[in-house]
């Protein structure tokens, strides 16, 4: 599996780079995103914008991955779908238990609000 790492101050941008995403890949993906939180937890970006076909095993993954970011309190944020992997992604009901966005900007975006929600959480308990 090709990919490309952006390390930012709160979070990592993975970007994939292969056109193709199977359920073989899922394992490598895991083992990346696992080796990259050991050396700090942030939260995690996936850039699609390449990605022209998935498999269901390698989009259950993605909810994998969400849910062990989220009990450590950080963001997982999909990005920049193509539309097919968008239809994939709804008719296997995973689109609708992740953040996604259209831009990576967005993504940027969507962590950046979610890292405020959690300080201002962590301030003012209810």
């Amino acid at each position: 599996m090709n990919i490309k790492i952006d390390t930012k101050e709160i979070f990592y941008v993975i970007s994939l780079l292969d056109s193709e995403m199977t359920a073989n890949m899922s394992a490598t993906l895991l083992d990346l995103i696992t080796k990259q939180q050991e050396e700090e937890v942030k939260s995690l970006i996936l850039q699609l914008g390449k990605v022209t076909a998935m498999n269901e095993g390698f989009a259950s993954t993605l909810i994998a991955v969400k849910e062990s970011l989220y009990k450590k309190n950080k963001s997982f944020v999909i990005c920049n779908l193509s539309e097919n992997i968008k239809q994939n992604l709804i008719e296997w009901g995973i689109l609708d238990n992740i953040n996604f966005s259209p831009t990576e900007s967005e993504a940027w975006d969507i962590v950046q609000m979610e890292e405020i929600e959690r300080e201002l959480d962590a301030e003012f308990p209810e």
